[in-house]
C-alpha cells in the first residue's frame, strides 16, 4: 500500500538547478508549482539543486534566483543542497546497512551496449553487472580510475504505482524498465536521485510539481523513498515547453533565457501573461502577475500537449 503524505497546508518547491540559465520552459514550470502551492495558503521552499559539479556555471544560481525575484515569485525557505551533504551520508549509510546499495563501474556506453534492443529517447535498463562486484567504493574507483556510482538494488516482481494529479495513474516494473538504478556519483550519495529524496522529507514537502520528462524516473524514487521510510509527496507532472520541431528547449531554438528579455526591456507581465495563456488563466497578449492569477489557477485548463514556446 502506498504512503502519501497529506497536508492541509501544501508545501512546494522551486528546484533550479544552476547548469545553465533560467528559460522560459523552467518559469512556465515554477509558475504552476507556485501557484498550486499559493493559491491554497500554503508554502513554498527554493532548493538551488548544484550537485551536478561538471554542469554547473559559474553564477547561474545568482542569476536563477535573481530572474525569479524580478517576475515576482517569492518563497518561505532557501537551501542550498551543496550544504547538505551530511544528511545525504547519511541515507546511503542506511541504505548501504540494509544491502540496498553497491559501487557500479559501468559507463553509459558499457549499459547501452548490454540492452537487448535498441532504446533511442528511453531509459537505459541495468542488468547488475557490478552487483556484488566490489567489496567497497574505494576498490570500484582503484579498478576504474574514476569515481563509480551508487546503483540502488531493485529486487524483481512487483510494480510501483501513484497516481499523478496531472497525468494520472501510472505503473513501472522497475526491475524490469530500469534494472538497479543509479543513485548518484559521489562517495557520499551527493547525487540527484538520493539528495531529492532526502531533501523532500526533511523540509516537508508535500507536492512535486515538474516537468513530465521526469515522469518515468518517479517510481524509482518513490523506491527510495520506501528504503529509508520516508512519506511519498504528491506528484504533478506537467507538459514541457518545446520549440517549433516539437523538442525540449534549447539554444537551437533562439534565446529564451529570461535574462535576455530583461535586457531586452520585456516586462515581467507580459512574459508571465504568455505562460498563463497557454495554461488557458489569461487572455492572448494580457500582462499578469503571480498575485493575477492566485484566483484564476486550475490544474484543469492546462493542455496536456506541449507547449510551443513563441514571442514576446
Amino acid at each position: 500500500m502506498e504512503e502519501v503524505l497529506v497536508e492541509t497546508r501544501p508545501v512546494g518547491r522551486l528546484a533550479p538547478s544552476p547548469t545553465g540559465a533560467l528559460h522560459l520552459g523552467n518559469v512556465r514550470t515554477f509558475m504552476i508549482a507556485w501557484l498550486s502551492a499559493r493559491s491554497r495558503g500554503g508554502r513554498v521552499i527554493m532548493r538551488m539543486e548544484d550537485l551536478d559539479h561538471p554542469k554547473d556555471r559559474p553564477g547561474a544560481a545568482e542569476g536563477a534566483v535573481e530572474d525569479l525575484r524580478w517576475l515576482g515569485f517569492d518563497w518561505d525557505e532557501e537551501y542550498v543542497q551543496s550544504r547538505r551533504k551530511a544528511f545525504y551520508r547519511d541515507a546511503l549509510e542506511t541504505l548501504k546497512s540494509k544491502g540496498l546499495v553497491y559501487p557500479c563501474v559501468c559507463s553509459r556506453r558499457d549499459v547501452e551496449s548490454a540492452q537487448s534492443a535498441p532504446h533511442a529517447g528511453e531509459q537505459l535498463h541495468y542488468p547488475g553487472t557490478c552487483r556484488g562486484r566490489f567489496s567497497s567504493w574505494a576498490e570500484a574507483l582503484a579498478f576504474c580510475g574514476r569515481p563509480p556510482c551508487w546503483r540502488f538494488r531493485v529486487e524483481k516482481g512487483g510494480r510501483v504505482g501513484f497516481e499523478d494529479v496531472f497525468a494520472g495513474r501510472y505503473e513501472q516494473n522497475v526491475a524490469e524498465k530500469l534494472g538497479d538504478f543509479p543513485l548518484a556519483r559521489d562517495e557520499g550519495g551527493a547525487g540527484y536521485t538520493l539528495a531529492a529524496v532526502v531533501d523532500d522529507a526533511a523540509m516537508g514537502v508535500t507536492e512535486v510539481v515538474r516537468g513530465d520528462d521526469l515522469l518515468a524516473a518517479t517510481p524509482a524514487q518513490i523506491l527510495v523513498q520506501r528504503a529509508l521510510g520516508l512519506p511519498t509527496p504528491r506528484y504533478c507532472h506537467v507538459p514541457l515547453v518545446v520549440g517549433p520541431d516539437g523538442r525540449r528547449l534549447a539554444k537551437r531554438h533562439g534565446d529564451t533565457r529570461i535574462a535576455r528579455y530583461r535586457e531586452s526591456g520585456a516586462r515581467p507581465g507580459a512574459i508571465l501573461g504568455m505562460l498563463a495563456a497557454s495554461c488557458g488563466w489569461a487572455a492572448p497578449g494580457e500582462e499578469v502577475s503571480l498575485a493575477d492569477l492566485l484566483p484564476r489557477f486550475s490544474l484543469a485548463a492546462i493542455p496536456h500537449s506541449p507547449f510551443v514556446a513563441g514571442t514576446l
